[in-house]
């Protein structure tokens, strides 16, 4: 930018210059602001060049370094901000990629925990299940024999009332007192094919 200014500086000065060395010809067509005999005129570019070369020294020394740096801190603090932007972007992707994978596997391990933890389940409700087989077959074995002893022994009982009863029918009925151990064995007789 300061080139530019220079150029267009360096520029109006040879212009002016020029316009200095061709006047004679223009002050004979009437242009009396080309005439440099005439001392206003001669101020005037005097005090023109001093004005544009004060300007110049004014906007080279103070004003455009200043605007140029402050140009060149911001395209810096936008290239910071850019780089800090990508940085940023760089890691919450990375973030997002960890925390994906990290959920993966998660949901694996808690898929393989579950399953473990339903097969463990499996077989101890397996093996519960066998125990409370194995002691309900030993419950009903006891049970039925202990059905089987009372049924003996109701049949038993049964038989012994039966004996009583009919030793006291055929007493009653005939007067005479039977034989026991006759009696039991007609009872135990009459009970054989009708077994309980």
């Amino acid at each position: 930018m300061t080139r530019t200014v220079r150029t267009g500086l360096l520029l109006t000065v040879c212009g002016v210059s020029l316009l200095a060395v061709s006047a004679p010809g223009a002050y004979a067509t009437g242009m009396p602001q080309l005439d440099f005999a005439n001392p206003l005129v001669t101020g005037q570019v005097f005090w023109g060049a001093i004005i544009f070369l004060v300007f110049y020294l004014v906007l080279s020394k103070v004003m455009l370094p200043g605007v140029a740096r402050v140009l060149e801190d911001r395209g810096q603090r936008i290239s910071g901000d850019l780089e800090i932007a990508r940085s940023a972007k760089h890691d919450a992707d990375k973030a997002v990629a960890e925390l994906q994978q990290a959920r993966k596997d998660a949901m694996a391990e808690a898929q393989a925990h579950l399953k473990t933890v339903l097969e463990e389940e499996h077989r101890a409700a397996e093996q519960q299940l066998a125990q409370i087989n194995a002691r309900l077959d030993t419950e009903i074995a006891d049970a039925e024999k202990r059905v089987a002893d009372e049924k003996a022994r109701a049949v038993g009982a049964l038989k012994d009332i039966a004996a009583e009863t009919t030793q006291a029918l055929v007493q009653r009925l005939t007067g005479v007192v039977p034989d026991a151990q006759l009696v039991a064995q007609r009872v135990e007789t009459a009970c054989a094919p009708h077994t309980i």
